[in-house]
């Protein structure tokens, strides 16, 4: 991205270059507001390219009750297939019931009979179970125990990918992302913030009137270089590891429960290889340490086997990144998905930090960030609406490679 020294003033910075600041970076262009992106790395570095790499309502998530998480993932499915159609495509998805698999056939059929009307019995919302003459057709998928097949449909993205797209919608309407650009403090003045970064090296200052913290897993070490300190949430990260394995998979997403806990793991189609996560293991230290450990490579591979007990096994690729969830004493499994927005002033924000948040919710993330902020910002002509906004990939890619 660009270098040029910055102007001195600019009406809304976002630290941290993963989706949801894409996102915020996006919307506040759209809005008519001068915005400025700053990310240490690389656009998408951290969790924003170690997802499982889909775009979906959360068909678990009813089990919690989170009906509004998965109303308001189901309508951004819809929207990101129509602004993104070469970055996000719908595939089945496949989930195997056992006579020792936990949630039994009613409880699917009644959970993805809920899925289809939160989705407005859209074509991609709807589902059907397959006749066992079929099963022999599914990749080799174990049939022993095996009672019934059920297929539905979501969405599947290059998350990376995805993320530069908005990034470059966003460059487009006038906002500048500056990657290599080391955030270090912002310092509340009577009319906004002093932000200071290093670039490359060189020290960098201008005025902004709001500031977001979109750093994802390192969004209290951004929150503790902010004075005044403002206010925070009590996180806790966990990591996620994948695993790139030999073979592909042609007819689809196998949604599974692993067999040691009963957790979903997904064996998706992956650039010509099964790419095969996620685990939740609680994580200490800097988020850009994170990587496999052992028994996540172990936890997921003898899940692999249980399903696919003729495929190869063999790993190509792991890796791992952090997910931000609320504290607690339970199973990260268990915990809420739903994303927080913490600002600094409830009457008259000027500041608001982006708590968690998922993949698929990160337009309507970003619009609400920005609505908060806009009591503090003087009146803009608004430019676009997000979506709208056709989001396109970089010339020669292709989702199904």
């Amino acid at each position: 991205m660009s270098a040029e020294p910055a102007s001195d003033r600019r009406d809304l910075v976002v630290v941290g270059g993963g989706i949801h600041g894409a996102g915020v970076l996006q919307a506040a262009a759209a809005a008519g507001l001068s915005a400025l992106l700053l990310e240490e790395r690389e656009l998408a570095a951290g969790t924003s390219s170690r997802s499982s790499k889909l775009i979906h309502g959360g068909l678990r998530y009813l089990e919690s009750g989170q009906l509004a998480l998965v109303r308001e993932s189901l309508r951004e499915r819809t929207t990101l297939l129509r602004i993104a159609p070469k970055l996000v495509r719908v595939l089945p998805f496949l989930i195997p019931v056992y006579a020792q698999t936990t949630r039994r056939p009613r409880t699917i059929r009644a959970g993805l009979g809920l899925y289809a009307l939160l989705g407005s019995l859209r074509r991609e919302a709807l589902f059907a179970r397959l006749p066992a003459s079929e099963w022999g057709q599914l990749d080799g998928l174990a049939t022993d125990g095996l009672e019934a097949v059920f297929r539905y449909f979501d969405g599947q993205t290059d998350d990376a990918a995805l993320t530069r797209a908005v990034v470059r919608s966003a460059t487009s309407l006038g906002a500048e992302a500056r990657t290599g650009a080391r955030f270090e403090r912002a310092e509340r003045r009577v009319d906004g913030w002093s932000v200071r970064w290093t670039e490359r090296g060189e020290p960098r200052r201008l005025q902004a009137r709001v500031l977001v913290n979109a750093a994802g897993p390192w969004i209290e070490d951004v929150r503790a270089r902010i004075d005044p300190v403002p206010p925070g949430f009590a996180v806790d990260l966990v990591a996620g590891t994948h695993l790139e394995i030999e073979g592909r998979l042609e007819r689809g997403i196998y949604y599974v429960e692993a067999p040691r806990d009963r957790r979903a793991v997904f064996a998706i189609p992956w650039k010509g290889r099964t790419l095969l996560g996620t685990t939740e293991t609680p994580y200490a230290g800097d988020p850009a340490r994170v990587v496999p450990l052992q028994a996540e490579v172990d936890y997921l591979l003898e899940t692999h086997a249980r399903y696919f007990p003729r495929h190869s096994a063999r790993v190509l690729a792991s890796w791992a990144g952090n997910r931000v969830l609320p504290r607690g004493t339970g199973r990260a499994f268990d915990r809420p998905r739903e994303t927080t927005l913490v600002v600094d002033d409830e009457a008259r924000p000027s500041l608001v930090a982006i708590y968690g948040g998922k993949l698929t919710g990160y337009r309507a993330t970003a619009d609400r960030v920005v609505q908060r902020l806009l009591p503090g910002l003087p009146p803009r002509a608004r430019l676009a609406r997000t979506d709208e906004l056709l989001l396109e990939p970089e010339p020669g890619f292709t989702l199904d490679a």
